[in-house]
């Protein structure tokens, strides 16, 4: 999501401008006080070397104390600080150039640096150089997503004996909390994770719709776990409850599943298999799901002919083929910088039926139901890019544009024939 450069919105500032100007200064502001505080931490340990002091850690908590007095932080944050100050100016100089310039903010540098420090030294240089580039076009949400993606995609060609290791690891744990009640978390594989949390959804959503149910959606979904953990079935839940089952979309790059290793795919040059809202998962457990388990949306990407990509003016409802098709396209809500689930959202027509607009591809893109919203009873306004493949351009009410584009790109068929045919 970025605002797009080549559509004027205004001659003269405005509040909002305001804010903007004051947000980049506040930027460039953090960028010299990390170099400041790095500064005086180099200066207190060239005075101790200079006095004969070795007790490094004691001269650092010195600077560390003098750091938190003098801002009136704890010494805990001060700590902090200079980590990240000493990181910035020393390990990470570009993401720290980029934030002087206010192309990245201090919390993109944060996000960005603290995921680069906890990957093998082998991959860090690659992922840097690109997060660096997502940090500078996409909001922090966007941002943290895309970054985490990457860092997978990256480190794909061990997924399976990182797995292995983990999955040995799966366990329960109970926290508990005030007033009677506590947490009870589950370390497991996230594939499974997922399923479940969507199926107990779809139970919980199925429960709401009934007459004199007062319990929120939280609340239904935290009684439901319990009660299937507690007695083991689902009779005490409604007949249209209990028939409810995950959906989750498992994209598979065929040419994938021909490989003995994540390694060899990655060697190939191959993206992994991807499940919706989890990121990468192993070779093995994608052949598992894309072999037929039940409650999956199976999505080969392989080009296919045969997908339906519009009904015209025949129908308002999209068809599940077309519904999904646009989902999986989008990955996620298309409203700025929402990482709301595609599969957790309503399909919007962009141009508004009752206005003419057709329920096709072309006209359609998944929006949670606070975007949905918005778009729908504010002064915000949307429209599908031609020919973008499903990017979607939001004019604000002060006539900014931002422009979000989706996860996946749709197959186009070309004649062999066309110029910019690949083959």
């Amino acid at each position: 999501m970025f605002t797009d450069p080549d559509i004027p919105y205004q001659v003269f500032p405005d509040e909002l401008d305001l804010v903007v100007e004051a947000a980049t200064m506040m930027t460039v502001l953090a960028a010299q006080r990390l170099e400041r505080i790095d500064a005086m931490r180099r200066e207190a340990l060239r005075d101790a070397t200079r006095n004969g002091r070795v007790l490094t850690e004691v001269v650092e908590r010195g600077v560390r104390l003098e750091l938190a007095a003098a801002l009136r932080i704890t010494e805990h944050a001060a700590g902090e600080l200079l980590t990240f100050a000493e990181a910035m100016v020393h390990s990470y100089p570009a993401v720290l150039v980029s934030m002087e310039r206010a192309q990245i903010t201090e919390v993109h540098a944060q996000i960005l640096v603290a995921a680069v420090n906890e990957l093998e030294p082998e991959f860090r240089a690659q992922v840097l150089e690109s997060g660096i580039v997502l940090a500078e076009s996409e909001a922090v949400g966007t941002f943290r997503r895309k970054l985490r993606t990457l860092i997978d995609k990256v480190r794909s060609a061990t997924l399976t004996e990182r797995y292995e290791r983990a999955v040995t690891r799966r366990r329960i744990a109970v926290e508990p909390d005030d007033g009677g009640m506590g947490w009870l978390h589950v370390y497991a594989p996230m594939v499974a994770i997922h399923a479940a949390v969507s199926r107990v959804t779809a139970m919980a959503k199925a429960m709401k719709v009934r007459d004199g149910e007062t319990r929120t959606l939280d609340q239904v979904r935290a009684d439901v776990v319990l009660d299937l953990l507690i007695d083991g079935a689902t009779e005490i839940h409604p007949d249209h409850a209990r028939g409810a089952r995950a959906t989750v979309f498992v994209t598979t790059p065929v040419l994938a599943l021909l490989h003995d290793s994540d390694a060899s795919r990655a060697a190939a040059g191959i993206d992994p298999p991807v499940v919706e809202g989890i990121g990468p998962i192993p070779l093995p457990v994608a052949r598992e799901l894309a072999g037929g388990a039940s409650g999956w949306t199976r999505v080969l990407t392989h080009p296919e002919t045969g997908m339906v990509l519009s009904v015209g003016r025949d129908q308002y409802r999209p068809p599940p083929a077309l519904q999904k098709l646009v989902k999986w396209r989008a990955d996620r809500c298309m409203g700025p910088g929402c990482g709301m689930p595609a599969s957790r959202c309503d399909v919007d027509h962009n141009v508004d039926w009752a206005l003419g607009g057709h329920t096709e591809l072309t006209n359609l893109a998944p929006l949670c139901e606070g975007h949905h919203t918005v778009r729908h009873h504010t002064d915000w306004s949307i429209e599908q890019v031609p020919g973008s493949g499903g990017a979607i351009r939001w004019t604000s009410p002060s006539g900014r544009h931002y422009l979000v584009k989706p996860e996946r790109a749709v197959p186009v068929f070309r004649s062999t024939e066309s110029s910019d045919a690949p083959f």
